[in-house]
């Protein structure tokens, strides 16, 4: 399957015209690729060409493009109201939709929701829930975390220097602490959840005295290093030291949401009832919207206009989230995601034996990490590879990305027809072997950077 068929003329004019006037920091250089029409699992660009989709706009579609049901409320929305400024008037999705998050985030426990337009806002949102609560300053994130790039969410993210160079002083009071990484231990010993506690237990023995943290903030998946899932114990541990010193405990669920994982949330994977859970990207299948799901007492623990956005709870995006909600309870997605990611994982078992540069196969769901390395024994990441498996796919109509230097980023649509799943994963089985036998240049990696 070739689907470049056209040259990609009309691509190259509209990026000629972009790089006259777009900023240099808001795009990862990846393919020159401008979009023209999006459906259910394909891209299209304005040369004709598609591509099945295995990134899912960074885990922001994980209905699909275009939702025929999502995009006819919208539709039927559009004439009634666009917005009105939440801080002045309510409307009725914005209530409904409330519930809705209520019901679907864990914890047995009153809840209450406020909302912003996008994941990033929505951990700063939290932070500031957090200390707003506890009348406490410290925050405690995770090395190699990505939470966004607003001060507060960029201060906790830990994951890519040049988030960072150049930005003056960040948030105060924000301590990184390790993460575990069961294949590429920090620690090198037999038990890194274990390592990394008593890293965390030594952090707050010396540096940030524990009555002094407001909350942990914590992706349960780690998504942009290369999807790290922990082990239950650490999750275990962590709980409880949180529950030792009154600290809350913020689950960052902006990538790993809306049946992504498998589950509704990936907390749901680990017994993990957070305090506060932050949502974004999938929330409303594309449109700007975000939201902070909390314990009542945190979330009633400020004044307006604190938690206040113009455009927050946009009737559209309201009304998308809650279709959203829909298709993915109708259409049994949480399911489906589980069964596919169990699919591919087997298959890339298979790829393993066959390609010694697969080195780890990890994440829950549809949101899987595939670690290419220079061998199965040093691990030693193999960032050459990565970038030729993706520009190959890409060429053979798969776009398919990759992140943390070396790791293939698995995330298609929860919707993905299978036999659009079985093209996608025959092409990379091509891919792998074209690579491997030498057939795609060096060159092409002064096009494909990653990051």
């Amino acid at each position: 399957m070739n689907n470049l068929v056209n040259k990609m003329d009309e691509n190259m004019k509209w990026l000629k015209r972009e790089n006259e006037v777009l900023g240099s920091g808001m795009r990862l250089p990846f393919f020159p690729l401008v979009i023209k029409e999006a459906k259910g699992e394909f891209i299209y660009d304005y040369d004709g060409n598609k591509w099945i989709d295995f990134l899912s706009s960074a885990c922001v579609t994980n209905t699909g493009h275009a939702h025929p049901v999502i995009i006819d409320r919208m539709k039927e929305q559009m004439d009634q109201l666009v917005h009105y400024n939440p801080a002045y008037a309510s409307h009725e999705n914005l209530i409904a939709l409330s519930e809705e998050l209520i019901r679907i985030t864990p914890g047995n426990f009153s809840k209450k929701v406020t909302y912003g337009l996008s994941g990033s806002d929505a951990n700063d949102t939290a932070i500031k829930l957090a200390r707003s609560y506890t009348r406490k300053s410290k925050i405690l994130a995770f090395s190699r975390s990505y939470h966004g790039n607003t001060y507060g969410a960029l201060s906790a993210s830990a994951v890519s220097l040049p988030m960072r160079q150049n930005m003056g002083p960040l948030l105060p009071d924000i301590y990184h602490i390790p993460f575990p990484d069961i294949y590429r231990p920090q620690f090198k010993t037999d038990n890194e959840s274990e390592r990394c506690i008593a890293a965390i237990k030594h952090i707050l023995e010396t540096v940030c005295p524990p009555e002094e943290i407001a909350a942990i903030i914590i992706e349960p998946i780690q998504g942009d290093s290369g999807v790290i899932v922990p082990q239950q114990a650490f999750i275990d541990e962590l709980k409880q030291l949180c529950n030792e010193h009154g600290i809350l405990i913020i689950a960052d669920e902006v990538q790993t949401g809306f049946g992504r994982t498998g589950k509704w949330f990936a907390s749901e994977h680990f017994q993990l009832e957070p305090d506060l859970t932050v949502m974004g990207k999938a929330i409303a299948s594309g449109m700007p919207l975000s939201a902070v799901v909390g314990r009542s007492e945190i979330m009633t623990s400020w004044q307006p206009p604190a938690g206040a956005f113009s455009l927050a709870a946009n009737p559209i995006s309201c009304v998308a989230s809650r279709a959203t909600i829909e298709v993915i309870e109708t259409e049994n997605l949480t399911k489906r995601a589980q069964e596919l990611g169990s699919y591919i994982k087997n298959r890339f078992r298979y790829f393993q034996e066959r390609f010694g540069v697969i080195g780890d196969i990890r994440g829950e769901g549809l949101m899987l990490g595939i670690d290419l390395v220079g061998s199965q024994v040093s691990k030693e990441p193999n960032h050459s590879y990565a970038a030729k498996i993706c520009w190959s796919c890409w060429e053979k109509g798969l776009f398919l990305t990759f992140f943390s230097g070396s790791v293939l980023r698995i995330a298609p649509p929860l919707t993905i027809k299978e036999e659009y799943l079985e093209q996608a994963l025959q092409i990379l089985e091509e891919s792998f072997e074209d690579v491997t036998a030498g057939r795609v240049p060096d060159s092409v990696l002064d096009e494909i950077k990653g990051w």
